[in-house]
């Protein structure tokens, strides 16, 4: 039997009918959407590239796309958490500076796959036909799949806890869940 008492008190502060919360599970739920369909659509079309005149520009124009709209996604988690009431009791450093531990291993994860897989590799080259010699299997590779969708939603999480917001650990949740569609779209 699964005690429920927490998740009910964790949404008793959390009001799901917010515009801003609206809007920011759309967002979260719209980014991972929006590449795949882009990036498969440019695989069967070449529709992309032949606009914009080269693979790699079109590439380039898809990652400039991807993140602006992390952006607008990032910024809308943010108000969504601001505008939503926060849990006095975790309003402390030891929270805090967990939240700021999560969010330095998310960034980590991040930047070291940014690093690993290069601005085409990252934003999907493999659908324009930008291939990698060969398969990425060092750090952050060799620790985890995935490790950009999961750095990215360890940020979000490092960031909730930063604020005390229960709003932010359900759009956290909005993220993960988001991720692994993703993830088993993708594979």
């Amino acid at each position: 039997q699964v005690d429920v008492a927490a998740m009910v008190q964790l949404f008793g502060y959390v009001d799901v009918t917010d515009t801003g919360f609206i809007v920011a599970v759309l967002s979260i739920a719209f980014n991972p959407l929006f590449w795949n369909v882009v990036a498969r659509w440019e695989h069967k079309t070449r529709a992309l590239s032949q606009v914009f005149g080269s693979p790699h520009a079109a590439c380039y124009c898809l990652g400039a796309a991807i993140l602006v709209l992390n952006c607008v996604r990032s910024h809308c988690f943010t108000e969504a958490m601001k505008s939503q009431p926060k849990v006095e009791s975790w309003d402390c450093h030891w929270t805090y500076y967990s939240g700021l531990a999560i969010s330095a291993v998310g960034t980590l994860f991040v930047i070291s796959s940014f690093l690993a897989l290069g601005f085409t590799g990252t934003f999907l080259g493999d659908y324009f036909g930008i291939l990698m010699e060969e398969k990425v299997t060092s750090f952050p590779f060799s620790v985890l799949d995935n490790p950009m969708y999961w750095g990215s939603t360890a940020i979000y999480l490092g960031w909730s806890l930063m604020h005390a917001s229960p709003a932010g650990l359900l759009l956290t949740a909005v993220v993960a869940i988001s991720y692994t569609i993703a993830v088993l779209y993708e594979g």
